[in-house]
């Protein structure tokens, strides 16, 4: 397959949607570049400029909300709905149609993620979307402005003929991942790749570094990654280490999935801010302090980014026909966003103390499943804990994190950064943490997927990530039935331990029969004892050494050519993706192009 002109890394952020891009077809002594694109969008009313970000924000404005023309694009004159900077502004003003955190919405499980639940509480009558389908907008938006500014050249350089890395929480489930591959198919995008946050943050630290990265770590050192977002908070360690005199790096560990970050900032200091109003006399009602949280969002963001400022005005809506005179105005200043997030959210906790859980109300309404702990140092201390204790079960040493790169909107403070900072530090059993500058904490995501774009093709460091136990699957014997007794389970081996990301495995040399067209159970095995088991390789007596990690129970479908029967001859393919999740392709014997999928989560298992 012809290489394409470019490598693209997206950020499908929570709260933004950036795109890098890199050339890939260079001469062996031509440097990579990598460049930020200016996305175009509506910034106001009948105003389109191209801007670093696209907010990830979705406005669904009603007959009334935004006059004729005025969220008119250069490649569609027609679009009704804004996403972007105006959607932004003019949704916090009409909070009941702006869809906003659809990538928290995407990887909620407790509602159907294909159906139009979003605005999540927007009147029955109100237009809604899907978090797929808004997810999907955005990237649509990416693409068309991306053949508008840049493909003029021929259909080579459009967006979706280039190689394209799109970026994910580490934590995002098996489920969650396929739905962003919809999102991206939806939008006309139907080869990606996709790339863990934290790696990508990393992977753009060592782009900015150039080769003083080797001299900024020190070998068997491990880093932590981490990343607070829109939506979540992600933990991953890189462990340095040293093979034939060469430094590399390994992804060690990967945090849970933790539903916590800018939103329940935002929403704190919407109710710092109600409170500071109630004392004023002005008391708000639901739908103003929704705009209100919206409101205290952007004023954040702005004190974050900008050092330079002492306070945010912050205006609100009111109610009624008397719309100007209602007008209610405030500010949050950056004493309070410092107070409130630090103290709130940055605690200064015990090395051992484990997020505090409380007690469920029976009823509640439907909505994300935020953290009930909004602390993120319990959240951390947690995550060393398991990954120490899991690494320490697979034979590995992890050592303490002694180095962190920041990732996130929400770290460019640098009263956050240093209150973290503390933290580890005052957990490290030698006081000694330091902090690995990030170029940019916007950016860094998407430059990083673009470098990974150039490693996969020589032009950079991997960070490797081999799985941290071998997993097998199990294979039923082909034995007659005996009263009594269950027919043996053999542990085929699938996956060798230490078998890095991105990488796979054939077995063709023997044969195996898989059930279709009927409910079936596979069983996915692993060991923490057995090092040197090979692809392909069949133990029979496993007892006590190898254990069932999960059963899956499914029905694969059985083509037209297989009617009637039930069991199809295959042989295997086993891959362990980028993202952490095993693929078992079940190929038929007699035609490679019919293959059935299994899909399992090898992070959840680890953990």
């Amino acid at each position: 397959m012809k290489e394409s002109r470019y490598i693209i890394g997206i950020d499908l952020g929570t709260t933004h949607c950036v795109v890098a891009y890199a050339e890939g077809a260079l001469e062996a002594d031509q440097e990579p570049v990598i460049r930020s694109f200016p996305i175009p969008q509506v910034v106001g009313s009948g105003d389109v400029r191209p801007q670093p970000l696209l907010p990830s924000f979705l406005f669904l404005p009603g007959p009334h909300d935004v006059p004729p023309g005025g969220l008119a694009l250069p490649w569609d004159s027609d679009v009704d709905y804004a996403v972007g900077e105006f959607g932004r502004k003019r949704g916090a003003e009409i909070p009941n149609r702006l869809v906003s955190s659809a990538k928290s919405w995407l990887s909620y499980s407790g509602v159907d993620r294909t159906e139009p639940i979003l605005p999540w509480d927007t009147p029955a009558e109100g237009r809604k979307v899907s978090p797929v389908e808004a997810s999907s907008l955005f990237l649509n938006h990416l693409k068309s402005a991306w053949n508008h500014s840049m493909a003029s050249d021929g259909d080579d350089v459009r967006f979706e003929a280039q190689e394209i890395y799109l970026t994910v929480p580490a934590s995002f489930d098996a489920v969650a991942r396929e739905l962003t591959v919809q999102a991206a198919q939806a939008a006309g995008l139907d080869h990606i790749t996709l790339i863990e946050e934290p790696q990508a943050a990393f992977y753009a630290w060592i782009e900015s570094q150039k080769e003083r990265w080797r001299k900024a770590v020190r070998v068997n050192e491990s880093i932590l990654v981490c990343d607070i977002g829109g939506g979540t908070t992600d933990f991953s360690l890189i462990q340095v280490t040293e093979e034939q005199g060469e430094l590399t790096l390994r992804r060690v560990a990967v945090g849970e999935h933790i539903l916590l970050g800018g939103d329940n900032m935002d929403l704190t200091l919407a109710y710092a801010l109600q409170a500071k109003l109630a004392q004023q006399g002005v008391k708000l009602d639901s739908w103003q302090f929704r705009g209100l949280w919206h409101s205290c969002r952007t004023a954040k963001e702005r004190l974050l980014g900008n050092p330079d400022l002492a306070a945010e005005p912050v205006v609100i809506l009111g109610r009624g026909s008397s719309l100007i005179g209602g007008t209610i105005r405030t500010e949050l200043t950056r004493t309070e966003v410092e107070h409130v997030l630090v103290e709130g959210f940055f605690p200064i906790t015990d090395r051992d103390e484990a997020p505090q859980s409380r007690r469920k109300v029976g009823v509640r309404e439907m909505g994300l499943p935020y953290e009930s702990d909004p602390a993120v140092s319990r959240h951390l201390a947690r995550f060393l804990s398991l990954s120490e204790k899991g690494l320490a079960e697979a034979g590995a040493d992890m050592g303490y994190p002694s180095a962190v790169l920041f990732n996130g909107g929400v770290m460019k403070s640098d009263v956050l950064r240093q209150r973290f900072l503390d933290i580890l530090t005052r957990w490290h059993p030698r006081g000694d943490v330091r902090e690995l500058t990030s170029s940019d904490l916007d950016l860094a995501v998407a430059r990083g997927a673009a470098y990974y774009g150039l490693a996969r093709r020589g032009r950079g460091i991997r960070i490797r990530g081999g799985v941290a136990r071998p997993y097998y699957i199990g294979i039923e014997s082909a034995m007659p039935a005996v009263p009594g007794i269950p027919t043996p389970i053999k542990a085929l081996c699938i996956v060798p331990f230490g078998m890095e990301e991105g990488t796979g495995a054939e077995i063709r040399e023997r044969e195996f029969g898989l059930v279709v067209g009927e409910p079936a159970v596979f069983n996915l095995l692993a060991s923490t004892v057995r090092k040197k088991d090979q692809v392909g390789e069949v133990i029979e007596d496993w007892q006590g050494e190898i254990e069932e990690v999960t059963t899956m129970e499914t029905v694969l479908p059985a083509s037209e050519a297989a009617e009637g029967v039930n069991v199809i001859p295959v042989w295997l393919q086993s891959k362990v993706t980028e993202i952490g999740t095993l693929e078992l392709w079940c190929v038929s014997r007699d035609d490679d192009e019919k293959r059935w999928k299994l899909e399992f989560n090898l992070r959840e298992q680890e953990a």
